[in-house]
């Protein structure tokens, strides 16, 4: 299981797993339960190239970031730590 600390968010932490490029599991720890429950639906099973695109540069409000954004940040950092 991979752990990303949030930055700029209500959520805290990522949890997730990636196998075969593709996103196995997500949980977010803190922030919105519902709409972040959501977005771990949508994601869980999609490669992890897609979701990047999908949720990178999303913001919440006058933040310059979001949970979404977050995901695709943890994402990056996953991919150039294991490529």
């Amino acid at each position: 299981m991979q752990i990303y600390k949030t930055k700029g968010t209500c959520s805290r932490q990522i949890n997730f797993t990636v196998k075969d490029d593709l996103l196995q599991s997500l949980q977010f720890v803190g922030g919105c339960s519902g709409n972040l429950q959501g977005i771990s639906k949508l994601a869980v099973g999609r490669k992890i190239d897609d979701i990047i695109e999908l949720l990178q540069g999303v913001k919440c409000g006058f933040k310059n970031t979001s949970c979404p954004d977050q995901l695709a940040q943890a994402l990056i950092e996953y991919k150039q730590k294991n490529s």
